[in-house]
């Protein structure tokens, strides 16, 4: 079971601290002052990496909510204020009021060597009345592993919680023997569509699939609660083509959100250097492995080292070096001002949130803002403050935190 080392009283009480805000001028120059690792790579075009900094940062008090609990990967913000927390082994617990439930009964098993386990959490857009959620975990399979997504109705009952009628809806295929690059995030669109994230499975022999319209690796996904594709999908009865496919030629897509218009952007995971920010099309292609930003973690080129190739998409906005992107939300509160607008992403690499203020598709500008912990995934309180999931290298121990306004 899961644990806090004291009660949520105490706990606030004893952690809060302030994140000092900060004053830094346009013309300060970017927040990336490291070189490149693709050292002759250019930017398409003007604003495409390294924004210049926001003129100002928030003051905001961190508040540890919970501490001492497993490797999570995901979180969900309850109707209620309690959360449901993923353990990448593999459990489901509510926190509440300090306390944390016991393990969920109905996880169905997982693949947790390695990048996997048990990843997203989403609860369905009407789940207040249907009790209903999805979440995406790497599943064991004969000959391997794969991404899957799966439903099930969360049923409360004296003090426990449990899964009911848990049933796997979508199977990323081909299985594939491995255990990196299984992504994944799952997100409710505006007219509740699911939107699934994978990766591409990493090595250089399944990666190439990230082209292939008949393979489910490397692609975002677009299906009903059912796990079927949209008869509106853009491959929908193509010959030799998955109909659940929204978009392709990604690499590793732990990062995903809707922004104010309803439109699904995401960060996907680079090589060494090329952390992608995409806004996913429908039928597009994103290039992956052809064309990238970042070298191989090798030092050597990805493939011919081309950043660019006609009939594929340019990133709407590139790291290099990394920021190791996980977990994403558009804020769209009035709480912290200096937000509005703004994507906040997890880094991983980084150890903070990356704030990247939207001006319709153009990333116009970049902050940092330090955490000293490696960012797992990011949630929108109603209120409008942020809370965050933290990992200690490695797979040990995790946080909670709230990031909110100074009283």
């Amino acid at each position: 079971m899961l644990r806090l080392r004291k009660m949520l009283s105490t706990t606030i009480l004893s952690a809060m601290l302030t994140v000092p805000g900060y004053a830094i001028a346009q013309s300060s120059g970017p927040a990336e002052t490291n070189p490149p690792h693709g050292k002759d790579q250019r930017p398409a075009f003007e604003g495409q990496t390294r924004a210049p900094q926001p003129e100002k940062m928030p003051s905001l008090q961190k508040t540890v909510i919970a501490d001492d609990l497993p490797h999570l990967w995901s979180m969900a913000l309850l109707p209620d204020g309690r959360i449901l927390v993923a353990a990448k082994e593999g459990a489901m617990h509510i926190l509440a009021g300090g306390k944390v439930g016991p393990a969920i009964e109905g996880v169905p098993e997982v693949a947790s060597s390695g990048q996997g386990g048990l990843l997203d959490i989403a609860l369905a857009p009407d789940f207040a009345t249907s009790g209903m959620i999805y979440f995406s975990f790497s599943e064991p399979r004969d000959g391997g592993n794969g991404t899957s997504v799966a439903s099930a109705k969360l049923v409360e009952k004296d003090g426990s919680a449990t899964l009911e009628n848990t049933t796997v809806i979508f199977r990323q295929m081909p299985t594939y023997d491995g255990d990196k690059h299984f992504g994944s995030r799952l997100v409710f669109g505006k007219n509740g569509e699911l939107y699934v994230t994978v990766g591409e499975r990493s090595d250089k022999e399944p990666r190439v699939q990230a082209q292939d319209l008949s393979s489910g690796l490397g692609k975002v996904f677009r299906i009903d609660t059912s796990g079927k594709a949209l008869k509106d999908n853009p491959f929908a009865g193509r010959e030799n083509a998955l109909p659940e496919i929204w978009s392709y030629g990604h690499r590793n897509i732990q990062s995903a959100a809707l922004d104010g218009e309803g439109r699904l952007w995401t960060v996907e995971h680079g090589p060494k250097g090329g952390d992608e920010l995409n806004r996913p099309q429908a039928g597009l292609n994103y290039g992956w492995p052809v064309i990238t930003y970042g070298i191989e973690y090798s030092g050597d080129r990805v493939g011919e080292g081309s950043t660019a190739k006609e009939g594929m998409e340019q990133p709407v906005y590139y790291w290099d070096p990394v920021v190791g992107p996980s977990g994403m939300v558009y804020y769209d509160g009035d709480a912290i001002a200096e937000w509005k607008g703004s994507f906040l992403i997890g880094g991983l690499v980084t150890k903070g949130l990356v704030v990247l203020k939207m001006d319709g598709d153009k990333v116009v500008s970049e902050g940092r803002l330090p955490l000293d912990a490696r960012i797992r995934d990011v949630e929108l309180g109603k209120d409008g403050s942020v809370y965050a999931v933290t990992e200690e290298r490695g797979g040990g121990k995790s946080q909670i935190i709230r990031l909110a306004p100074e009283a």
